[in-house]
């Protein structure tokens, strides 16, 4: 891949307005909603809760175990497009799929949605290792804060779209609001596939060749050797350890955010109005991201997005309103990209040249090891005590526990050596 090809950077950018769509539509909006009011419906709250945690949990740890090896798959050699298309079809082709569960069918449901996230993740752990080879390390934070713009924007206007088929769908010729939902997952699939295509056009890789065919046993032994190397380099492992916890945080919140929300009362229109606002909020904030990375540095960004979730996570405990719920949508609106950007391309800056795929795979594996985790907890202690509210506060600790860990990081830039 050529570094610093505008059209190959925005191609590459542009995968994350395709598969955003998933994200925003399904995983944190219609997906949470439709399952405890459609798929699910006449059990508890707190059943239903515990039950997409649990969906969530199970999606994650599966990804836990691919993500090393399909980093080290990466790295063999001209593969990043193959196994990305791969995996894009697997997630397109299941999340179509959840237009045909019937009422009450929430197993079907919550299988199709894990095999969903499977193909949406393991499609992102060969997206991110394309970036180190897409520019200069001066450029990382830029470029992964123009891929996750692009991703609020694009996932955005989709999302507006479904929303308005959910409120108006007679404009639509759809018979309910139910109609409306089932036919929005179809459009995230056909959304997702359509706008891959410039990625799978207009970036070239070298094609492997026959030194690069990938054998399991072999890849497994180079992993188990890069996790020995990561953890001689104390900087990178800090940063992995604080990315594991804090992350843990920030995809529970967007996973799991309207299912908390309904659980405490709210009206479920505001929630997805709420979703939207953080979209459209976070298509310029990730780029202002972008900007105070390059000139601060990413860890300075970085403190200021988690010290906005953790008083966000507190307030959000004790709200009661939709104005409340409105406005921490604005504040998270504000640093939600600029934490999933700036955690991306700082990993890029620390990781040594030509592991790009098996260290991204790694870091894809904490980042959904973390969303075990997050997603069960709130779903087991909301259910076990009867109270969202105590569910959501127990992941403040992440969030906590991941700074202190990231103030050991030192981002500063490597310098260029000096010639004679």
């Amino acid at each position: 891949m050529q570094q610093d090809n505008k059209r190959s950077q925005l191609s590459w950018a542009f995968y994350d307005w395709a598969n955003s769509a998933f994200a925003t539509t399904v995983m944190a909006g219609f997906f949470p909603l439709f399952f405890k009011q459609y798929w699910s419906s006449g059990t508890d709250p707190t059943t239903s809760t515990f039950w997409l945690g649990l969906g969530n949990s199970g999606a994650s740890f599966l990804i836990l175990i691919l993500a090393p090896v399909l980093g080290a798959v990466a790295d063999s050699g001209g593969t990043h497009k193959r196994w990305l298309l791969m995996f894009a079809l697997l997630g397109t082709v299941t999340t179509a799929g959840l237009f045909l569960v019937a009422q009450g069918a929430w197993p079907w449901a919550i299988s199709l949605y894990v095999v969903a996230i499977i193909g949406f993740s393991g499609a992102n752990v060969f997206y991110d290792a394309m970036l180190p080879a897409l520019t200069s390390p001066a450029h990382f934070h830029r470029l992964s804060a123009q891929g996750y713009s692009l991703g609020y924007l694009g996932g955005g206007l989709l999302f507006l779209i479904n929303v308005t088929m959910t409120l108006k769908p007679a404009w639509f010729g759809l018979a309910d609001a139910a109609a409306a939902v089932r036919f929005s997952f179809l459009s995230v699939a056909l959304w997702w596939a359509v706008f891959t295509l410039p990625l799978l056009i207009n970036i070239r890789e070298q094609p492997p060749t026959a030194g690069d065919d990938v054998q399991i046993g072999k890849e497994v032994r180079k992993l188990l050797n890069t996790l020995s190397s990561i953890r001689q380099q104390r900087n990178l492992w800090w940063f992995l350890v604080a990315y594991w916890l804090y992350i843990d945080g920030v995809a529970t919140i967007i996973r799991m955010a309207v299912d908390y929300g309904m659980a405490i009362g709210l009206d479920p229109n505001s929630l997805i109005i709420a979703l939207l606002l953080v979209q459209f909020i976070g298509f310029p904030a990730t780029l202002v991201f972008g900007r105070i990375g390059e000139r601060y540095g990413a860890k300075r960004g970085l403190w200021i997005g988690l010290w906005a979730y953790v008083i966000a996570t507190v307030c959000a405990s004790f709200m009661s309103s939709d104005i409340e719920f409105y406005i921490l949508a604005v504040a998270l609106g504000l640093v939600q990209g600029g934490v999933q950007s700036l955690s991306r391309s700082l990993f890029g800056q620390l990781i040594p040249p030509g592991k790009n795929g098996e260290y991204f795979g790694f870091l894809n594996m904490l980042g959904k090891a973390a969303a075990v985790l997050g997603p069960f907890l709130v779903g087991v202690v909301a259910a076990t005590t009867g109270n969202p509210r105590i569910g959501l506060l127990s992941i403040l600790i992440l969030f906590l526990l991941g700074m202190w860990y990231l103030r050991k990081v030192d981002d500063t830039p490597p310098q260029p050596a000096t010639r004679f």
